[in-house]
C-alpha cells in the first residue's frame, strides 16, 4: 500500500503557504475546493465559507446505532492572524489579535497587511521602541498589544501618510509561517494547528480513492473556518450526524504524556470530557493498528467538536491529533506524529 506521508506533507505545505487567519479564509477554502474536486469528490462551500465534502457513503445497514450512524470528521484551515486598529501619529500600526495569537510569540515576526482593495504590504511587528541601545527598559516591558506595533516597509512617517496607501481599521494582518521540514522529519511551521490535520483529512480522502475502499459507516469532511475564534464547527453539519470527530493539533507539554512523534487521543479539554465510548474506540482501534499513541487531558484547550455540541448537535464527539509542541507560537511536529495519526484514522472510520 502506498505511503501517504509524504504526500500530507507536501498539501501542509502548500495549504501552510496561504494566509488564512479566522475571517479572511477565502484563498485557502478555493485551494481545498479545487484539490478535493482533483480527488474526484463533490465539496460544497458552506455560507460560512467553509468546506463540507462527503468522502463515503457507507455500507452500514444499522444507521441508527450511533456507533455506526455517519460521522463528521473536522479540522479547520484558518489560522491566528491579526488586524489593524488604529495607525499611529508617527505611522505605525496598532494591532488586535484574531483568535489567541500571543504578542511574545509574534515579536519581530514578518508579516503582511492586506488591504480591503487587496494590496499587500510588508512590515514587522516590534515592540515600541525596539532598539536594545536606546531602550533602557527593553528587557522589563511587557509585550502586550498595547506595546508593540508594526513597522511598515514604506517611507511613511504619519498617519496621513500610510492612509494615502490605502491601509486602515480593519485590515487583515497575516504573520510569516516560516514552515520548514527537515531531514530527520521535523515539521517546523506557524500555524500546524490546525493546517496539518487537515493535510491529514486530505491524506484519507485520498486513501480511500486510491485503494477503492469504501467504509461501512457515511463519513463526511468539514474543514471549518472560525475555530480559532470559537465558533467554526457551530454549523453547517449534516442531519444525520451520530459523530464528531474533530482532527486538530495533539497537545505536547508538561504534565502530558503525548510526543511530536505519536497521535493524541484527548479524553477531556477545558470543556469537559469527549464521549467515553468515542474515547475508548479511539484506544481500541490505535491497538489494533499498533499506532503509538498517547491519551491525555488538555488544560487549555477547546475543538470544533466541543463547539458543535454547544450549538446543540445531538452526537457522540471525540478528538485526536499529532503531537505538536509550542502551540499557538513556532510550532512543531513530527512525519512519525502524521503517520500515527493517518493510521489511526484508517483504523477508526475503516
Amino acid at each position: 500500500m502506498k505511503n501517504y506521508t509524504d504526500y500530507i506533507v507536501e498539501q501542509a505545505e502548500k495549504l501552510l503557504s496561504i494566509d488564512s487567519p479566522s475571517g479572511y479564509t477565502k484563498n485557502a477554502a478555493d485551494w481545498l475546493m479545487k484539490t478535493y474536486k482533483e480527488m474526484g469528490y463533490e465539496p460544497k462551500l458552506t455560507a460560512k465559507g467553509g468546506v463540507l465534502v462527503q468522502i463515503s457513503q457507507g455500507t452500514d445497514e444499522h444507521p441508527e446505532d450511533p456507533a455506526k450512524g455517519p460521522v463528521l470528521v473536522m479540522a479547520h484551515t484558518d489560522t491566528l492572524g491579526a488586524m489593524v486598529c488604529g495607525i499611529t501619529p508617527d505611522g505605525h500600526l496598532k494591532l488586535t489579535p484574531l483568535g489567541g495569537m500571543n504578542p511574545n510569540n509574534a515579536e519581530a515576526e514578518n508579516c503582511r497587511i492586506i488591504t480591503r482593495e487587496g494590496k499587500i504590504f510588508t512590515g514587522t511587528f516590534q515592540l515600541c521602541n525596539a532598539s536594545v541601545h536606546v531602550n533602557g527598559d527593553y528587557s522589563d516591558t511587557k509585550r502586550t498589544y498595547k506595546d508593540m506595533e508594526v513597522l511598515l516597509d514604506e517611507l511613511v512617517t504619519s498617519a496621513d501618510d500610510v492612509k494615502a496607501l490605502g491601509i486602515m481599521t480593519g485590515d487583515i494582518v497575516c504573520f510569516d509561517p516560516r514552515t520548514v521540514v527537515t531531514p530527520s522529519g521535523f515539521i517546523k511551521s506557524r500555524f500546524l494547528d490546525d493546517k496539518l490535520s487537515t493535510a491529514i483529512l486530505l491524506g484519507y480522502a485520498k486513501y480511500l480513492k486510491d485503494e477503492h475502499i469504501t467504509p461501512s459507516r457515511r463519513i463526511y469532511h468539514h474543514i471549518t473556518v472560525f475555530e480559532e475564534v470559537g465558533h467554526g464547527g457551530c454549523g453547517s453539519i449534516p442531519s444525520d450526524i451520530t459523530e464528531l470527530l474533530s482532527v486538530d493539533m495533539g497537545c505536547v507539554g508538561d504534565g502530558l504524556s503525548c510526543t511530536e512523534c505519536q497521535v493524541s487521543i484527548c479524553s477531556k479539554d477545558s470543556r469537559g470530557p469527549y464521549h467515553y465510548d468515542v474515547v475508548s474506540g479511539l484506544i481500541k482501534a490505535a491497538k489494533r493498528a499498533n499506532v503509538d499513541f498517547a491519551v491525555d487531558v488538555y488544560p487549555y484547550y477547546g475543538s470544533d467538536a466541543d463547539a458543535a455540541l454547544g450549538a446543540g448537535i445531538d452526537a457522540r464527539h471525540g478528538l485526536i491529533g499529532p503531537g505538536v509542541y509550542a502551540s499557538h507560537g513556532y510550532e512543531r511536529s513530527h512525519k512519525k506524529g502524521v503517520e500515527n495519526t493517518f493510521e489511526l484514522l484508517k483504523s477508526y472510520l475503516g
